[in-house]
């Protein structure tokens, strides 16, 4: 929590954000990323650098907000999503969810020996996620929503905070919490500050994904869309109970996520940002009409300062959005040269 804190004292201009700001721009250049045209502090996206996509967001967000303005949307028409996994924090080498499912089918799996004859817990159990990511989405849900029998949709979303409040990167070692993409924060306070919604569309688990929505990106729960165990209602001693089953309910990726904003949000959104494939509906959904409207891909390009990858990713692949960005007036978003900071620092 204490980055956003940082963060919003740079938007504001202060010398220790501005320092912070230099700091973090010599590190850029020692590691030979591109930091060319910097952006002072005090400036909109200055965790940016002054690239072709920084003056697109700036431009797309004043001409629908200005009024009097041919592209003039209404607040209510200012609808932003945004995948989470791969788009605003790090998915390699393994989904977050999964690593913490693994750890939790681990510790049932006393209870459940008949698991390891059993995929998809299986291939978790054996580490062997390549088969697991292959059974398709249905498989992956199940696994990563392993939970006790009974479980509350609350209780995982609170088992999930109180695991992501220690557990840390393998290779890179921080927190996961740590690794959200700070120019991509920046970008969510500077829409909402601009009168935007920013909704989260996963194809994750709704349940997990509130685990970190409010205190990472200020987004709140009720602003996540994400995929959905089925849930059921009882009343155990006397008090009402909604717990979750162990059958998928929605799939929200590829050809969901339209579908999850159609139920979730009731308005196609003006602007879409995601990373993969499985975003590609999303974007398509979303630039499809006549009215002003905005979609990005990030582009996992910079091995120095996170992980480079695309079209061979066992998660988050990018090759159908790679080929058609440009057919389809979609910004290709270049990690390594358009972002001035990935991280905070520590």
């Amino acid at each position: 929590m204490d980055h956003r804190i940082t963060r919003r004292a740079l938007l504001q201009g202060t010398s220790a954000a501005a320092g912070l700001f230099g700091l973090a721009s010599l590190g850029a250049m020692a590691q030979g990323t591109p930091v060319a045209s910097p952006v002072p502090a005090g400036e909109p996206l200055s965790l940016w650098t002054n690239s072709a996509v920084r003056t697109a967001l700036i431009d797309f967000v004043t001409t629908t907000t200005t009024e009097g303005s041919p592209d003039y949307l209404d607040p209510v028409d200012r609808i932003a999503v945004f995948d989470n996994d791969g788009t605003l924090w790090c998915e390699q080498p393994l989904y977050v969810q999964m690593v913490f499912a693994t750890e939790q089918i681990k510790a049932l799996f006393v209870q459940h020996p008949e698991w390891a004859a059993q995929e998809p817990w299986a291939s978790v159990l054996k580490g062997d996620f390549d088969s697991l990511l292959a059974q398709g989405d249905f498989s992956v849900l199940t696994a990563m929503n392993t939970a006790p029998v009974g479980t509350s949709p609350d209780r995982f979303t609170a088992a999930a905070a109180e695991w992501l409040a220690t557990a840390r990167h393998p290779t890179l070692d921080r927190l996961y919490t740590d690794l959200v993409y700070t120019p991509m924060v920046q970008l969510l306070d500077y829409l909402r500050a601009n009168g935007y919604q920013t909704w989260i569309v996963s194809g994750g688990s709704v349940w997990f994904i509130r685990a970190l929505s409010a205190s990472s990106y200020d987004i709140p729960l009720n602003q996540v869309l994400g995929s959905m165990m089925e849930t059921e209602y009882s009343v155990v001693d006397g008090q009402p109970h909604v717990s979750l089953t162990s059958e998928v309910g929605f799939i929200c990726n590829g050809p969901g996520k339209p579908v999850g904003i159609s139920h979730g949000i009731g308005r196609i959104p003006v602007l879409a940002f995601g990373n993969s494939d499985g975003d590609y509906q999303m974007l398509e959904y979303t630039t499809a009409g006549d009215g002003p409207s905005m979609g990005l891909l990030l582009h996992h390009d910079d091995a120095e300062r996170e992980f480079a990858y695309d079209r061979d990713s066992r998660v988050g692949r990018l090759s159908e959005g790679l080929d058609n960005a440009a057919a389809n007036g979609w910004y290709l978003v270049s990690m390594k040269d358009d972002f001035a900071e990935v991280f905070a620092p520590e």
